[in-house]
């Protein structure tokens, strides 16, 4: 319907208005796009909310999952749309700056730019970033740390800090992941990973605060959740997956095969960008604004290609999953990855059984019955 009824043309001029009123004619092209950049994810946001509300009042409440009042989504919403535009508009800026002097090459200096981009945000986000939306407290010291440290020096994973963060207060999905690069490695647990420690599985105590309430009335509300999360043994097997993706170099990989796409991307751009035709099929015969440009080949040139390049994408990442699997087998935690995978599918009320192309077109992760298959012995087969 955007595109029908000229949405992106009609957004363009809005913005050039706007930008007009503040003092900035015509000629300041990269102020008028950041203008519409700002209107355009506002429109988005807008747009979104009721699906986001469905999904997390309807959808997510009634199989328990969901966790916020309606006032914490909607101060989470507005708090992610800020921080989202304070990355967003400075960076798009600074691209669109590096096109307009980089010449013939500038699809170079613009990949160079993007990489630099992301490698810094991934650097700083679980420092500065995630810490804003969710609470990020160190493992207390203790058997599980212990073990965790072990594991880590056993197969040379460099180690500095253990988090726990708080995710009850949001949903009651699980998950862990670790971050940071060269000898700067961090582990981050969900506290509804960690039977131990999962807020859902705790009592309410006395003259509690309110803003534990909402999180033990949830405990009480849904006792079928309790004992939600795994056992510190299923916890390092989890863990022993997740470092196998670091051991087996997949996030490497990954960053690879992600900056090759990239340069691809900026490169057939810098074919494409002169194309008049390409911006007049969207409504623009006067005007080639860079951004526009680049929008209107990454979202819908591209995406034939994004479509191919998302499932073989895919099936790499589902070759990575048994891969991790297979290294936290050598590592002797077959049997508590396997117990952990029944929960972890169980908490988060998966469904063991998937249609094969379904699951083989959608599905990063293999279906779970593939993979404790493949945990398995020939013994226990």
């Amino acid at each position: 319907m955007i595109l029908l009824c000229g949405g992106i043309p009609f957004l363009w001029n809005l913005s050039g208005q706007i930008s007009g009123r503040a003092g900035f004619g015509p000629e300041y092209e990269i102020v008028q796009s950041l203008v519409f950049l700002l209107l355009a994810t506002l429109f988005s946001a807008v747009t979104g909310l009721p699906w986001s509300l469905y999904n997390t009042f309807v959808i997510e409440e009634k199989h328990g999952f969901n966790q916020q009042t309606l006032g914490f989504f909607f101060k989470d919403a507005i708090k992610k749309f800020v921080v989202t535009q304070c990355i967003l508009l400075p960076v798009t800026s600074l691209l669109l700056y590096i096109i307009k002097i980089g010449g013939d090459y500038f699809f170079i200096y613009a990949w160079l730019f993007t990489l630099v981009v992301s490698l810094v945000l991934v650097t700083i986000y679980a420092d500065y970033i995630a810490p804003l939306f969710d609470k990020f407290i160190p493992l207390p010291e203790g058997e599980l740390k212990q073990q965790i440290e072990i594991m880590a020096k056993s197969i040379d994973f460099p180690l500095t800090k253990v988090y726990v963060v708080e995710g009850s207060k949001r949903s009651s999905h699980s998950n862990a992941y670790f971050y940071g690069f060269f000898k700067n490695k961090r582990i981050v647990l969900f506290d509804t990973l960690l039977e131990d420690y999962s807020a859902l599985n705790k009592e309410p105590a006395e003259g509690e605060d309110s803003e534990n309430e909402e999180t033990n009335t949830y405990a009480l509300l849904f006792p079928q959740n309790k004992k939600q999360g795994c056992k510190n043994e299923e916890v390092l097997a989890v863990l022993g997956h997740e470092l196998g993706h670091w051991k087996l170099g997949h996030t490497v990989k990954n960053i690879i095969i992600s900056q090759m796409n990239s340069f691809l991307c900026f490169f057939l751009f810098a074919v494409l960008i002169g194309r008049r035709e390409l911006f007049a099929a969207f409504g623009f015969y006067d005007t080639q604004p860079t951004l526009i440009g680049l929008m209107i080949i990454f979202q819908f040139i591209f995406s034939p290609y994004n479509e191919v390049l998302s499932f073989c994408l895919t099936v790499l990442s589902r070759q990575f999953e048994f891969q991790a699997d297979a290294f936290a087998k050598e590592l002797g935690k077959a049997k508590d990855l396997y117990s952990a995978l029944i929960k972890l599918n169980k908490d988060n009320l998966g469904f063991p059984v998937s249609d094969w192309i379904f699951s083989m077109w959608h599905y990063s992760h293999p279906p779970l019955l593939e993979r404790l298959q493949a945990l398995k012995d020939k013994k226990q087969q």
